[in-house]
């Protein structure tokens, strides 16, 4: 590393050496102004053309430069038509800038620090903030669904919960395989806490050459988010909306009369000698529907008020923000507070100090995790309660393996959630010289969650109690978070003799990262209404107490040159070396270069006098991106010392000790590597706008865990190491149109369309599977493998072929010896005359190939509209509900109308024991379309005429209401087609659903006032 810095400290000082005085002789003073609001502008570039001279407009707009009183002055700013103006001896000039509709002259935030558009030689996607709080999602991340391609999100979870983000497809298979969120410098790997009113800008780092500069931690792409700022006079705003929330496409279940008619079925099968179990199936009538009970409409708010402006010397934000948002599982509410505050002081001319900070607080009921399943498999046959105010008792009926009462599970689930959250950074920048700044920034993340969960003593129903001579346990569970991050860069930023711009960055961060949990019970602590309930109140003897915790630090260099001649030609290269704790020996360092370059085509001279191109930009970039987001020290071998391996000797017990687990010798970086080709075009005055990408992003040495052997002297857990390397292949298009059809009249439309192909590339198992998939969500099953030339976590299982229709073809076919009437046909794919594990095979695809979104904006006069329209093809998803059942769980009707309950009645569907024989083995009866488009949000606005609005003594007043996820089409018989992945490995159990939350769509009405 000391290289590094010796060749970019020489290539400063030569810099530096270019460097000439100019002459001053006049001081010219004023300010810049947006010409449609009037907003003073700040940061624009004013150059004295032709020389080197210069200087920037502050956080008020003004400028101050001393030039010759004949000089002509250059006014530029990033998205904006530049301006030129003569002094002619003048003191003062004010100038205004018309915002240009030039897509390449835009500005986009990139890692540490933002470059228009057309200097860009990565995929970057750049999304405003006044999109994202356009929408009513609760995350901030959810509301970019649909709205950038290559970007799948999946909302699969209650209230408070965090969305998966996938870029590109699926780049971690083991430990968290979200993005790196930069929230205003500082390192996350979640949002949760931040609100969508606070957001100035999102920018989604997609290719491994704008990744690269992040290093270790790029691996599943970059999301950098820039919070407001404010801007100009003093203001205060106030948001807020109210609505609910209902569920969308819940499944029709079996009625009491149709469920005692499948259990009568399902008995004579399994017992066809025993009575029937219910002669007259007609006397339980609709009975209870299990979802309607635990399901209910949702209550949601959301109020934001903020304070904001600036002076000549400082930007100022406070932002307070409150949400309510109850769940649509009965008794799930969620409650969350954030506080944002913002300050920048220019301290003097060379000097900048600031800070930002985030505060949340949230607290939560939570529901049963397994409640939907719970619900939708009870007994309809069981009412809720009886008339004597007592619960309905599975039971109390004749089901064999009875089932549970889903209201007793909520009533007696008594589990609460909160945390807090306080984030932020304190930075400043030193300007040596116009062209020269350094900046540090301080910033970190301290943060404690508690989960408080109580069990006590009741009587609810045979099967749902915890009575005498059980206890009462009371389970308190604590995490904290101490996390920081120290970073310092030095940038260079000149244009040399007219054409040549270079910009030169070296930086050092330093990272720590620390947790510390807490499990502690006790039993007989008496219960209070108040819900305060404390351990030391316990049995004494029964209090336990464990804890953990994990700390990695990291250390790391960086620079990056960018290079532009006359804006034509562009090269970019960077390079990140990273040291971590995670890692031993001489792995812990790695190494992550970049490099692109671009052509902006539409710059040249032999394309000025053509009338197609307004923008016409061909880029391509390569680089190395890592991982570091896994388990400290995998390499290191430890000892277990239960009391399993206790021995006695002479009578006096002597501790014991073995080795159980099986680690791997070497735990190596997981490394991405990374090409991407762009094409990007404007025609007609920039209103059509076209860009696609073609990427092909490797994952190597990816770290998997592979199930061990309890017979090879384990635990029979799993090995940690470096498994495969996978490959993401694909194209991303995007089409957008915009116009002003007159002054009353403007309209936008945008497209996306993304196509992404998985495929492992080599494991080091060779020819063997790595095999998956939640054995708990498919009745003991793996249901999924990863194997070379496939998709990582492909559903692998038996290909079901018909239903056998009676006994005389059960008897002649290869299944006899365990099969019956009313059982699956399963292909004998391997010719070998005997159906067993040798005729698996790939029966579907977790992994999306389409992605796609439509997003269109109508304004006329005070009325506006927006239309998003979002979708995923291509994809697969295990629907385990229909086949995890042990006795006497409920079905639904679609199963009820299409079973097989004779000869001739189904081929497609099995007979009512479908979790019985060797039905309920993976196979493809159980693989449904993943496929679904929606309507995922609209909005109508009205903003009243300002001569009303001042009446009020308001500057601006706008009223709305709005519709997300209102109109879903899909085919999946499930609640939701959207299923992530579960476990320590998302990307090898993913889209298998075992009571997937379910979808709801959202309908509120909400004000936004400017005062």
């Amino acid at each position: 590393m000391k290289r590094i810095f010796t060749i970019s400290g020489v290539l400063l000082l030569f810099l530096f050496s270019v460097t000439s005085a100019f002459a001053q002789n006049v001081t010219v003073k004023g300010k810049v102004f947006d010409v449609a609001t009037g907003e003073p502008l700040i940061g624009v570039s004013v150059a004295v053309k032709g020389t080197t001279a210069g200087t920037q407009t502050d956080v008020n707009g003004a400028y101050t430069l001393s030039t010759s009183p004949t000089a002509t002055l250059t006014f530029s700013y990033i998205g904006y038509t530049a301006k030129s103006v003569a002094v002619n001896s003048q003191t003062t000039l004010d100038v205004r800038l018309q915002a240009s509709a030039n897509e390449l002259q835009q500005v986009v935030v990139v890692g540490y620090g933002t470059q228009r558009k057309l200097d860009v030689t990565g995929s970057v996607a750049s999304v405003k903030g006044e999109e994202i709080s356009k929408q009513s999602s609760t995350n901030v991340v959810s509301s970019l669904q649909g709205k950038v391609a290559g970007v799948q999100i999946t909302n699969a979870g209650g209230p408070g919960s965090s969305p998966q983000i996938r870029i590109r497809g699926l780049g971690t298979v083991y430990g968290n395989a979200n993005p790196l969120y930069v929230v205003d410098g500082v390192w996350f790997d979640d949002i949760s806490f931040l609100n969508s009113n606070d957001i100035e800008n999102m920018s989604i780092l997609k290719d491994a050459s704008s990744e690269s500069i992040y290093g270790v931690r790029a691996a599943n792409g970059v999301v950098l988010i820039t919070t407001k700022k404010g801007k100009g006079a003093p203001s205060i705003n106030y948001s807020a909306y109210a609505g609910w929330q209902r569920v969308t496409h819940q499944p029709k279940l079996a009625t009491g009369t149709e469920y005692a008619t499948l259990i009568n079925e399902l008995n004579a099968i399994n017992a066809p000698t025993d009575p029937i179990t219910f002669p007259d199936v007609n006397k339980f009538g609709t009975g209870t529907n299990w979802l309607n009970d635990v399901l209910r409409d949702a209550f949601t708010m959301k109020h934001d008020i903020s304070v904001s402006g600036s002076t000549d010397k400082s930007t100022y934000t406070f932002s307070a923000g409150y949400l309510k948002q109850q769940g649509v599982v009965k008794k799930n509410d969620y409650d969350r507070i954030t506080v944002h505050m913002q300050q920048d002081v220019q301290a003097t001319k060379f000097l900048k100090l600031g800070y930002n900070a985030v505060l949340q607080g949230s607290k939560s009921t939570d529901a049963p995790g397994d409640v939907i399943y719970k619900a939708f498999t009870a007994a309809p046959i069981v009412p809720v309660f009886y008339d004597d105010g007592t619960y309905g008792d599975p039971g109390d009926f004749p089901l064999g393996n009875a089932t549970n009462n889903p209201q007793a599970q909520l009533d007696f689930y008594n589990h609460k959630s909160n945390g807090y959250r306080v984030t932020g950074n304190m930075f400043a920048d030193i300007k040596f010289a116009p062209f020269l700044t350094f900046h540090t920034s301080f910033g970190g993340e301290f943060g404690q969650a508690e989960t408080t969960g109580y069990l006590p003593l009741y009587y609810a129903t045979s099967t749902q109690n915890n009575r005498a001579p059980n206890h009462s346990t009371l389970t308190v569970t604590r995490a904290e978070v101490r996390n920081w991050i120290w970073e310092n860069t030095l940038t260079f930023d000149r244009t040399i003799a007219k054409d040549h711009h270079l910009t030169v960055l070296v930086g050092q961060s330093a990272q720590r990262y620390k947790s510390y949990n807490l499990n502690a019970s006790a039993q007989d602590v008496p219960y209070t209404s108040s819900g305060d309930l404390y351990l030391r109140l316990g049995s004494q003897d029964t209090r336990s107490i464990d804890d953990s915790g994990d700390l990695s630090t990291y250390q790391s260099f960086f620079s990056r040159v960018n290079y532009s001649f006359k804006d034509r030609y562009l090269l970019n290269a960077s390079i990140r070396a990273d040291g971590s704790s995670k890692f031993i020996g001489d792995q812990r360092w790695g190494y992550f270069p970049s490099v692109g370059a671009g052509w902006v085509i539409s710059n040249e001279e032999f394309m000025k006098n053509q009338q197609i191109f307004d923008n016409l930009k061909l880029r391509g970039s390569w680089g190395k991106i890592g991982n570091a987001s896994v388990p400290a020290n995998l390499s290191t071998q430890t000892v277990n010392t239960s009391a399993g391996f206790t021995a006695i000797y002479n009578g006096a017990p002597a501790t014991g000790a073995n080795i159980t687990a099986i680690v791997p010798p070497t735990t190596y970086w997981e490394r991405g590597v990374g090409t991407d080709v762009g094409l990007e075009m404007g025609f007609l005055k920039s209103k059509l706008t076209f860009e696609a990408d073609f990427y092909n992003k490797e994952t190597q040495q990816a770290i998997f865990a592979i199930p061990v052997l309890g017979s090879l002297g384990t635990d029979g857990g799993t090995i940690i190491g470096n498994q495969a390397t996978f490959q993401n292949r694909g194209f991303e298009f995007t089409l957008g149109w915009r116009d002003n059809i007159s002054k009353d009249f403007s309209y936008s439309l945008n497209g996306n369309l993304s196509i992404n192909s998985n495929k492992v590339l080599n494991t080091v198992t060779g020819a063997n599977p790595i095999y998956g998939g939640g054995a708990a969500a498919t009745g003991g099953q793996l249901s999924t493998r990863t194997i070379v030339g496939q998709p990582i976590g492909e559903y692998y299982g038996l290909v079901v072929t018909g239903v056998f229709q009676n006994a005389a073809q059960v008897a002649n076919s290869l299944q006899k010896a365990d099969a019956k009437p009313g059982d699956f046909i399963y292909k004998d794919l391997n010719g070998d005359k005997v159906i067993d594990a040798k005729d698996r095979t790939a029966i579907g695809n977790p992994n999306p190939k389409y992605l796609y979104g439509f997003n269109t904006t109508f304004n006329y006069k005070a009325f506006d509209l927006s239309v998003d329209f979002q979708g995923v093809a291509g994809v697969d998803v295990y629907n385990a509900n229909k086949g995890l059942r042990y006795g006497a769980e409920n079905f639904t009707q679609d199963f009820f109308d299409n079973r097989w309950h004779g000869e001739g009645t189904s081929t497609t569907y099995p007979s009512a024991n479908v979790g019985g024989g060797n039905n309920y083995k993976p196979n493809t009866f159980f693989v449904e379309s993943g496929s679904y488009f929606r309507v995922r949000n609209m909005q109508l606005g009205y903003t009243l005429p300002s001569s009303i609005a001042s009446k009020l003594f308001l500057k601006r007043v706008r009223l709305y209401a709005n519709a997300q996820n209102a109109l879903n089409f899909f085919k999946y018989k499930g609640f939701n087609p959207e299923i992530g992945g579960q476990g320590d490995q998302p990307g090898i159990n993913a889209g298998i659903d075992n009571g997937a939350y379910p979808l709801y769509a959202t309908y509120n009405f909400g004000i936004n006032v400017t005062f």
